[in-house]
């Protein structure tokens, strides 16, 4: 099996040096975003044998096949601090660990899972933190995917430690697959060259960070030759009525104002978007209701939803805004997470 062990775990630089050459995805660029080089790793996924991780697995496979990108699948090891001193004063301590030899075996077991597939696949065997060597790698993906929970979790937790941080600070835009998606990447491979007719949404408020995630959101339906919907939500004005009653007579003028002022918006982004990629399918529609509930109830309906790390309403000092975050907790199919500054 092909595993690779970067010799200098922290140098970002040499990860082109350790992996085959990729294929960038067809679909056109933002006419605003700067040109970039091709990232190595392409779709990077992070596997630690659960079964949140094995859908990760499946969903990554997939979204390599169809962008015409490579699949890295990657697994860390961590020594405790208890045996690490002691460890280091034996030769070769990292390559003679039994941690070491249990990540070699989830690799082999990620190939078994992935046997039949036809794409190009990279196996990493990574010596640190799970989110930390995540984080560190996604500067060389496409984008990374990771499960909902891994091994390490607790099991009354919905969102794990490596699902919950790596959004907030990947260099990359992230998709959390939830333990709903699928079972085993070895049952029906055929599935995973199958297009999903469902479309893409995506969330936006008119923010930067949005049309980050609009774009990005575009590029994927594009590679998928599905529809994108792009949803502005306007939150419901029933709090004020029940506290200011003389309100409730004008409530009904206000929301059609403000939803008539907001479908203007809309169709602004919704033409910056067609703008951008003119031979893809975009509509877009004004909702009523709360941006978290509005997406969840979306989100098991279509093939994946895609918000920006912060919106409008975020505070600047947040890594992770709160559409996104409560988005992540409650959604039933992926969610990808398209950070700020990619």
């Amino acid at each position: 099996m092909n595993i690779e062990v970067p010799v200098t775990p922290t140098a970002e630089s040499r990860d082109s040096a350790q992996t085959h050459d990729t294929h960038t995805s067809a679909a056109p660029s933002a006419a605003s975003e700067e040109p970039r080089a091709p990232r190595p790793l392409g779709v990077l996924v992070g596997f630690d044998g659960s079964a949140n991780a094995t859908a990760a697995l499946r969903w990554a496979a997939r979204e390599a096949h169809f962008r015409g990108l490579a699949l890295t699948v990657a697994s860390s090891f961590t020594i405790a601090p208890a045996v690490s001193g002691y460890l280091e004063s034996f030769p070769d301590s990292e390559g003679q660990t039994l941690a070491r030899q249990a990540t070699e075996a989830v690799l082999n077991e990620a190939k078994q899972k992935l046997s039949g597939y036809d794409g190009e696949v990279t196996y990493r065997l990574e010596h640190g933190d799970a989110a930390g060597v995540m984080v560190r790698l996604s500067g060389s993906a496409e984008l990374t995917v990771v499960g909902s929970r891994g091994r390490g979790g607790f099991t009354g937790r919905i969102l794990g430690s490596v699902a919950a941080a790596l959004p907030a600070h990947a260099h990359s835009p992230t998709v959390v697959v939830p333990h709903t998606e699928g079972s085993d990447v070895g049952e029906g491979l055929e599935a995973l060259t199958t297009a999903d007719s469902r479309p893409v949404v995506v969330g936006i408020d008119g923010s930067p960070h949005s049309r980050r995630a609009a774009a990005e959101a575009a590029r994927t339906a594009l590679s998928h030759k599905t529809d994108l919907q792009l949803v502005m939500a306007l939150p419901p004005l029933t709090t004020a009525a029940m506290w200011y009653p003389e309100l409730a007579a004008r409530e009904q003028a206000l929301v059609h104002s403000r939803m008539d002022d907001l479908n203007k918006d809309l169709d602004v982004e919704v033409g910056w978007v067609q703008a951008q990629f003119p031979e893809l399918s975009v509509s877009g529609t004004v909702e009523e209701g709360f941006p978290v509930n509005l997406l969840h109830e979306m989100s098991a309906r279509v093939q994946l939803t895609v918000v920006g790390t912060r919106g409008l309403s975020g505070l600047r000092s947040a890594l992770l805004g709160s559409v996104s975050r409560e988005l992540l907790h409650h959604a039933t199919g992926p969610v990808m997470v398209v950070p700020s500054q990619d």
